[in-house]
């Protein structure tokens, strides 16, 4: 499975770049909601997406 991200680096930068956008836009919204419990688990998945994001860059690397 990790040689197949080595081997579409385009594949890799687009799903990369969808996953960043989906993240921050989840991270912002959640932030918005202040105060309530919604908002705190809209943002815990937006930062579990930008881990995700971090794990694919990285597994050109291994």
């Amino acid at each position: 499975m990790k040689a197949y991200w080595k081997e579409h680096p385009a594949l890799r930068m687009v799903l990369m770049l969808v996953l960043f956008v989906l993240a921050l836009v989840l991270v912002v919204s959640g932030w918005k909601m202040t105060g309530q419990l919604a908002g705190l688990g809209i943002m815990l998945v937006g930062v579990a997406l930008l881990l995700a994001v971090l794990a694919l860059y990285n597994a050109a690397y291994d």
